[in-house]
């Protein structure tokens, strides 16, 4: 509930950083802050380098890298925590595919009620989102998911350590990213110009939303299965589309309400499911 309530209202800070730093900056300094000074005094984690570049590359490049240019003109806040949920499903399916987890009837029909609500957001784009926005999402949430699944393989590690150095993989494309597309006059002169707000916002994505929320979504995941951790994370657009409703004033109709109660009814099908009050099937 707490990774939620971060991450949910995370979405309302995260536009308001863009309104200072081009996105690929902002991810860049993200990553920056959590990989300086931390990996001076953290020990490398007791894993390989092949998955500290992996979670890096998906999570910084895949997963923010795309959602943040995705939310500085293609989608609102409220639609992303919203879209950005469909690495519940990509993640399951993945683990079932690749670590021989098993999926309840219960589930299936939970993900289903889950995916009802996400169609609804691709019928009803509005004028506030493109149909570029909403791929882009999905391709985060792909990103996401991968990234779920090199923490499942990695096991049990210091989960600190390992999020400050899988960093060290996302500065540089992120960077890279950053020069190639907004240009490097840009780039310096919205570093040089951001106020404290802007900065507040760089701190609290290393520190609050990355070594907070990742650190103990990552916990989670180490120790139990992704069917069972990974459905919380569609309480995000619950907070989401609530924050920005709130603080940014973004319009709720009726099928953006739908959409989330779709949502929670499918969250709530899948904890009945893991209590064993709905059968499990094969596979």
């Amino acid at each position: 509930m707490l990774v939620a309530f971060i991450w949910g209202t995370n979405f309302v800070i995260i536009r308001y950083g863009l309104d200072e730093l081009q996105p690929f900056t902002l991810a860049a300094l993200r990553f920056g802050f959590v990989a300086v000074p931390l990996v001076f005094i953290l020990p490398r984690p007791k894993t390989s380098w092949v998955n500290l570049a992996s979670y890096g590359l998906l999570i910084g490049c895949g997963q923010f890298g795309l959602l943040f240019w995705a939310m500085q003109a293609n989608i609102s806040p409220g639609l992303a925590s919203l879209i950005i949920q469909m690495q519940v499903f990509f993640t399951i399916l993945l683990a079932v595919a690749m670590f021989a987890e098993t999926i309840r009837l219960g589930q299936i029909l939970a993900l289903g009620v889950c995916f009802i609500g996400l169609i609804l957001i691709v019928v009803n784009i509005d004028a506030q989102t493109t149909l570029t926005g909403v791929v882009v999402v999905l391709i985060a949430a792909a990103s996401w998911a991968g990234g779920n699944l090199v923490v499942k393989r990695v096991g049990s590690v210091d989960i600190l350590a390992f999020l400050a150095w899988s960093s060290l993989f996302s500065v540089p494309p992120l960077a890279a990213l950053a020069w190639y597309w907004e240009g490097s006059d840009a780039v310096v002169h919205s570093i040089m110009n951001t106020s404290w707000r802007g900065w507040a916002v760089v701190l609290w994505q290393s520190i609050g939303n990355t070594l907070i929320g990742y650190g103990l979504w990552n916990f989670l995941l180490a120790r139990y299965s992704s069917a069972v951790v990974t459905p919380w994370a569609l309480l995000v657009p619950v907070f989401g589309m609530s924050a920005s409703a709130l603080v940014l004033s973004e319009p709720m109709p009726w099928w953006k309400l739908l959409a989330a109660a779709l949502i929670c009814a499918g969250l709530v099908l899948n904890m009945l499911s893991l209590s064993g009050r709905i059968p499990s099937a094969e596979k």
